[in-house]
């Protein structure tokens, strides 16, 4: 088993600098041409990829400064309530903002002239002068 890791863990290491060095962009390689590097990892076994690791590659901490996790924890990861959420809400007021009026009124004329024939057909109904009462017209 021993064996196998002293083995493994060489082969796994310089699979990992070899992807890595292929992903990276030649313009945050260091010292060498991107080709060399591949190179110095594929003919030096173990000490490639460690070199690679250690000097080939340039590494800083993206977005400012900050980190992966600093980037997580500035996250909303869990599910929020629309309710909840201020930027739904200052966009449902924008959208009422830019056309709710006009939209309002316009429901609301609708919205009455449904109600004034409603009415109208009560009052037809209940008097007996309305289209029910009129004998079905017969075909011949």
């Amino acid at each position: 088993m021993l064996r196998a890791l002293i083995f493994l863990l060489p082969l796994a290491l310089t699979i990992f600098a070899f992807i890595d060095c292929l992903n990276t962009p030649e313009d945050e390689v260091k010292h060498l041409p991107k080709v060399a590097w591949v190179f110095i990892i594929l003919l030096f076994w173990i000490v490639g990829p460690i070199v690679w690791l250690a000097a080939g590659k340039v590494r800083s901490t993206r977005g400012g400064g900050r980190t992966p996790s600093q980037w997580q924890r500035g996250r909303r990861t869990t599910w929020v309530a629309p309710d909840d959420n201020l930027d739904f809400l200052k966009s449902l007021k924008d959208d009422n903002e830019k056309d709710g009026s006009k939209k309002d009124e316009s429901l609301l004329d609708d919205r009455e002239a449904d109600l004034r024939r409603r009415e109208d057909e009560i009052k037809r109904r209940e008097s007996g002068t309305g289209p029910d009462d009129q004998a079905p017209p017969t075909a011949s």
